[in-house]
């Protein structure tokens, strides 16, 4: 048996170290301070996309540190990141790996624009490319749907996704908006972004956004964005949402999903509720799959090339 041997190679572990201390580098320039926060939280995220690992009788295995950098954003320590592992049950795949590496970061006083600008920034000095152009979501997603994501009803998305055959067969009712949306863009829109560049996509459907800062004056339109490279996602980043109400209101909302669909309950993150009534500054944020980068920065065409050893590995 040779399953004991790493993935990757020396050459591509010393890229690996070289990428870090690249993004050490850009973070120390900016004036943003790294932190570690814990890698056990005792609530898990309320979004039911994101599937934490439970530890018994211990909490959760973070599926990103955003809560617990909120909490240390409203008690004043300014711009901040966090650069290490995270985990997400049930995400192996080609580009997928149940354990990887984040970067995320926050900047207070910061809208949308400035992340992405700056997460753009990252990536050119980091990569040594050029970013693509950014374009808006309804953009790219009618161009390849023929269809307006803001306007469009649920139904609508499912008929399309139907026809050509991308609904798995458990597939959510024709009334979930957002499951049809991500779907359509995970697997008919995605793979035609990002081919000469990294690229933004900004100005996403409101359906999902949980703490998610939404448009006041585009009903419909949540301030999020996401970086894109060869059709693989890169980054994930938004303008803040700052009121504890409505992010209670949201996270209930996903609970009552969550439970309509079978998926694993979720406590309230109070101490995260807490915080945002103290006083979360607007700000803005964004994450970033380091192992990703890394692979397409290498020419890699699947995640396990990028890690010392994969899931199957470990």
């Amino acid at each position: 048996m040779n399953d004991w041997r790493p993935c990757a190679s020396r050459a591509t572990l010393a890229r690996r170290a070289r990428l870090l201390g690249d993004i050490r580098a850009f973070m120390a320039e900016r004036g943003v301070l790294e932190v570690n926060t814990p890698l056990l939280a005792s609530a898990a995220p309320a979004e039911r996309g994101l599937m934490s690992m439970r530890v018994e009788q211990a909490g959760y295995l973070v599926p990103s540190p955003e809560h617990a950098l909120k909490r240390l954003l409203a008690a004043d320590m300014g711009a901040i990141y966090q650069l290490g592992p995270v985990f997400r049950a049930g995400e192996a795949g080609r580009w997928h790996n149940p354990e990887f590496w984040m970067l995320e970061w926050y900047r207070p006083q910061a809208g949308m624009a400035d992340m992405v600008a700056e997460t753009g920034a990252l990536i050119e000095a980091v990569a040594g490319v050029r970013c693509a152009p950014s374009r808006e979501y309804r953009a790219v997603f009618e161009a390849v749907t023929g269809l307006d994501p803001i306007e469009c009803e649920a139904a609508a998305l499912a008929d399309w996704a139907r026809q050509r055959q991308l609904a798995p067969a458990d597939a959510a009712s024709d009334n979930d908006r957002a499951f049809w949306l991500d779907l359509i863009m995970s697997l008919a829109v995605q793979p035609t972004l990002g081919q000469n560049g990294p690229q933004c996509v900004v100005d996403f459907p409101a359906e999902d956004a949980v703490l998610v800062a939404t448009d006041g004056e585009r009903p419909g339109v949540a301030h999020r964005f996401e970086w894109f490279w060869q059709g693989v996602e890169l980054a994930n980043g938004a303008q803040e949402l700052t009121d504890a109400a409505t992010a209670r209101e949201r996270m209930q909302r996903e609970q009552r999903l969550r439970r309509e669909a079978g998926a694993p309950a979720t406590e309230l993150d109070e101490r995260l509720l807490d915080a945002m009534a103290t006083g979360l500054p607007p700000s803005a944020g964004v994450a970033l799959g380091v192992d990703r980068l890394l692979a397409l920065i290498c020419g890699f065409d699947c995640l396990a090339e990028a890690l010392a050893f994969d899931w199957a590995r470990r």
